[in-house]
C-alpha cells in the first residue's frame, strides 16, 4: 500500500511539474520566453509620447523616429521597410570600411575663390555614412535669434552640420526654413589657420575661411563653411561658439532633416566641444515603435538614478577613434548561453551605433543565434525571408505569440536582456523576422544597432570610459 501510494505521488508530482513548466513556458515567467501582443509590434497612426526616465531636472530633448507620426518631419511618402533595410546596408558597409582602414585623415586643400565649396569628387567616401535610414531626430536651435532645425543625431559621426543660405548650387528640400547666417548676430566663420580647421577629417580654404566637406557612402555630400554659432538645446541650456558645418552645397538622400548632430568621440563632435559643460556624458532612449518618443539628454544627471543602469567598459580602436567600441562576450537564447567562443567576438570587435538599424554579428555567432531561435520558434509557420533578414515567421491569425528571450552579454557582468521590440523586426503580420543579420566574414566588426537598443536608457560616459544600459527607459 505504501509502495503504491509512493508511486502514485511521484507520478502526480511529475505531472504537476510538467504542467507548471508548460505554463511558465507560455508566460515567460522563467525568463526563457516572452509573450508578445502581435499588435504591439506595429506602430499606431498617431503619436503616443513616452514619459521616459530621463532626469526631470536636466536638459532633455525629445527623440522621434524620422519616419513615424511623432516626427516633426512631414514626409510625403514614408520609406518602406525594404528601403530602410537597403539603406542600412550602405551604412554598415561604410562602418566596416572605416573600422578596417588606417587612422590617417585626409585633408583636401583646394582654394576656390569664386565657389565656397570643396570639390565633391575630391572628398573620400569614407568621410561619412548613409543618412537616409531608420535614424532618429531631435530639434535644436541655431543662431541669435534662435532658428529651430530638426537634425538626425548620430554616434557614428563627428561634425554637426545644417544647410545654410545662400545655397551655392544646390540644397535639398527640408522641413524647416534653411538657416541664414546673415540674420544671426552670433555667427562667425573660422579661419583656415585655426586649429579647429585642422580638427576636420576633410578641410579646405576659400580665401582665409575654413571649408568642410563630408561625402557619404551613398554618394550624398555636404560642403560649406566651418563656423561658430550659438547652439540652443533648450531655452535654459545654450552652448556659445559651437563649431559646425554651414552647408551651402548639399545633395543626396537626407530626407527632410536640416542636417546632422555629431555625437562621436573626435574633437569636432558635440560631445568633445561641450566636455567642460557636460563632462563627456550623454544618454538617450530610442522608442519602442515609430509611433512613440524617446529622449536625448546631456551631462551626469542625464539619466535617472532609478533607471538601474549597468556599465561595461568603453573600448577604443586606434584606427577608428571616433567610434564607441564595447566588449561583447556572449549571447543567450531562451536563458541558455550559446556555445560561441569569446574570441569570435573579440577578434572582430563590436561597436554600438545609433544609426545602424539591424545588429550585425560575425557569421559564426549569427549561425548559433539563428539555430537556437529557430528551434524555439518551431511551433510557428516560417515565412519567406527578406533579402537581409533570413529567419521570418507568419503570425497571421495570432493575437499573441511566445518568443525565446535573447540577451547580449558584455564584459563587466553586464547583460542586455532585449525587449521583444529588440528581438523582432515586423515587416508585416505575415513576415515578422529575427532582427539580426550576419556579416559576410568573421573578421568584419560587429554592430549593436538601434533596433536592439529600443526602450533602453543607453549612457555614454567618455570621461569614465564606460557605456551603460538600463531597461525600461522609455
Amino acid at each position: 500500500m505504501a509502495s503504491h501510494f509512493s508511486s502514485f505521488s511521484s507520478s502526480a508530482y511529475l505531472l504537476m511539474m510538467l504542467t507548471l513548466a508548460a505554463c511558465s513556458h507560455a508566460r515567460g515567467e522563467q525568463g526563457s520566453y516572452r509573450k508578445v501582443d502581435v499588435r504591439s509590434l506595429f506602430p499606431d497612426k498617431v503619436c503616443s509620447p513616452s514619459k521616459g526616465t530621463a532626469s526631470s531636472n536636466f536638459t532633455r530633448l525629445t527623440v522621434a523616429h524620422r519616419h513615424g507620426p511623432c516626427s516633426p518631419l512631414h514626409h510625403r511618402q514614408a520609406l518602406s521597410h525594404q528601403q530602410i533595410l537597403e539603406r542600412d546596408r550602405f551604412r554598415v558597409d561604410w562602418l566596416h570600411r572605416r573600422i578596417s582602414s588606417s587612422p590617417t585623415s585626409t585633408k583636401v586643400k583646394k582654394v576656390q575663390p569664386q565657389d565656397s565649396a570643396v570639390e565633391a569628387s575630391a572628398i573620400p567616401a569614407r568621410s561619412g555614412s548613409s543618412l537616409d535610414v531608420g535614424n532618429y531626430v531631435v530639434t535644436v536651435g541655431f543662431g541669435t535669434p534662435k532658428r529651430d532645425q530638426t537634425v538626425v543625431f548620430d554616434t557614428g559621426s563627428d561634425v554637426t552640420w545644417i544647410q545654410c543660405q545662400p545655397c551655392a548650387s544646390y540644397c535639398y528640400l527640408q522641413q524647416d526654413p534653411i538657416f541664414d547666417p546673415s540674420h544671426s548676430s552670433t555667427y562667425a566663420n573660422i579661419s583656415c589657420g585655426s586649429a579647429y580647421c585642422s580638427d576636420l577629417d576633410v578641410s579646405g580654404c576659400s580665401s582665409s575661411t575654413c571649408l568642410y566637406g563630408v561625402r557619404y557612402g551613398d554618394k550624398s555630400y555636404t560642403i560649406g563653411f566651418f563656423a561658430e554659432e550659438k547652439l540652443t538645446l533648450t531655452d535654459a541650456d545654450v552652448i556659445p561658439n559651437f563649431r559646425f558645418g554651414c552647408g551651402e552645397k548639399n545633395r543626396g538622400l537626407f530626407g527632410r532633416a536640416s542636417g546632422l548632430m555629431g555625437l562621436g568621440r573626435n574633437k569636432a563632435s558635440l560631445v568633445v566641444q561641450a566636455y567642460q559643460k557636460y563632462g563627456g556624458v550623454f544618454a538617450y532612449c530610442l522608442p519602442s515603435t515609430l509611433s512613440s518618443t524617446g529622449f536625448l539628454a546631456f551631462g551626469s544627471g542625464s539619466y535617472s538614478s532609478s533607471s538601474n543602469v549597468k556599465f561595461t567598459p568603453m573600448l577604443t580602436d586606434a584606427s577608428s577613434p571616433s567610434f564607441y567600441f564595447l566588449d561583447l562576450v556572449a549571447i543567450s537564447v531562451g536563458g541558455q548561453r550559446l556555445p560561441i567562443s569569446a574570441t569570435v567576438f573579440s577578434n572582430a570587435g563590436t561597436i554600438i551605433d545609433s544609426g545602424t538599424v539591424i545588429s550585425r554579428l560575425p557569421p559564426t555567432a549569427y549561425s548559433a543565434l539563428r539555430s537556437a531561435f529557430r528551434q524555439g520558434m518551431s511551433s510557428y509557420k516560417a515565412a519567406s525571408p527578406d533579402t537581409l533578414l533570413d529567419t521570418c515567421y507568419d503570425f497571421t491569425g495570432y493575437t499573441t505569440v511566445s518568443i525565446p528571450t535573447v540577451a547580449l552579454e558584455f564584459s563587466g557582468g553586464v547583460t542586455m536582456d532585449l525587449d521583444f521590440w529588440g528581438i523582432l523586426y515586423a515587416l508585416s503580420q505575415s513576415q515578422v523576422c529575427l532582427a539580426f543579420a550576419a556579416n559576410s566574414d568573421d573578421g568584419d566588426g560587429g554592430i549593436v544597432g538601434n533596433v536592439q537598443q529600443r526602450t533602453f536608457t543607453v549612457v555614454y560616459d567618455v570621461s569614465r570610459k564606460v557605456i551603460g544600459f538600463g531597461p525600461g527607459g522609455c
